[in-house]
């Protein structure tokens, strides 16, 4: 069994006085595509919210990578390698699909500011190198020849896909997505998943939480089901479809039987 690369231990996660969150406790495995499933408000996006440092957790533990990240800074997580995609998209949508890559690339950048002050030639080198790294990226994504394109003008599939590969110039260890194929359609979802898949061969691990069953059951190694902010079942997709608490509090009985 691979080593919890990510390892959330009692988090609780309140705001005044209702828990959104209360005692969960999950690893993330190293290699893995895991999957945190669960009705609406049943804390998944809270949960990376607090993963990512953008709540402060009220109690438990997040560590990553033998790290503790209870108070660390979002961008101080991402240079750790924690990277996080958004439910809604996030590129700049008056950048290019190319600037919205460079942006992303700012955290592996080596230069110092007083050297971009002066124009060095060291700058103007790592520029074009940056920018060689930032045509990878989109060739990888498929968006190698949007390069130039604004992100408001590509199709919302695309800008879905520009998103991910913002988030794959920070160079994560773990990838987490949230919900990364809501709106798309059945196509682009067969094709994300495909990219999904080239994503992990890279080495890098997917947190991922998305309402599209079809996708979760055909990409995850293992499934988390969350209601009422703790989890209520573990296992293989096979076990998860199968398990009656998730059936009773989010697959529905439905689903099971057109699953069993």
């Amino acid at each position: 069994m691979a080593a919890a690369l990510l390892a959330v231990k009692g988090l609780a996660v309140h705001f005044g006085g209702l828990s959104a969150i209360e005692d969960l406790s999950l690893e993330v495995r190293e290699g893995e595509v895991l999957s945190m499933i669960g009705p609406n408000g049943a804390g998944k996006t809270t949960a990376f919210n607090a993963m990512t440092g953008y709540l402060a957790p009220s109690g438990g533990d997040i560590i990553f990578g033998g790290a503790r990240l209870n108070g660390l800074k979002p961008h101080r997580i991402a240079e750790l390698g924690l990277v996080r995609t958004f439910q809604k998209t996030s590129v700049f949508g008056g950048r290019s699909a190319l600037e919205n890559i460079l942006i992303g690339l700012h955290l592996r950048s080596t230069q110092q500011p007083f050297a971009i002050l002066l124009g060095l030639p060291s700058v103007a080198r790592e520029e074009m190198r940056l920018e060689a790294v930032a045509r990878e990226i989109l060739t990888f994504v498929g968006l190698g020849a949007r390069a130039c394109e604004l992100g408001s003008a590509l199709p919302y599939g695309e800008q879905r896909l520009l998103e991910i590969a913002v988030a794959l110039a920070a160079k994560p260890k773990l990838l987490l997505l949230d919900e990364p194929v809501s709106g798309m359609n059945p196509v682009e979802t067969e094709n994300f998943m495909a990219k999904l898949a080239e994503i992990r061969a890279l080495g890098i691990t997917i947190l991922l939480v998305e309402h599209d069953m079809k996708m979760v059951m055909g990409v995850s190694d293992r499934v988390v089901c969350l209601s009422q902010g703790r989890v209520i079942a573990s296992g293989t997709p096979a076990q998860i479809q199968r398990d009656p608490e998730v059936i009773r509090a989010y697959l529905g009985e439905r689903y099971a039987r057109a699953h069993s």
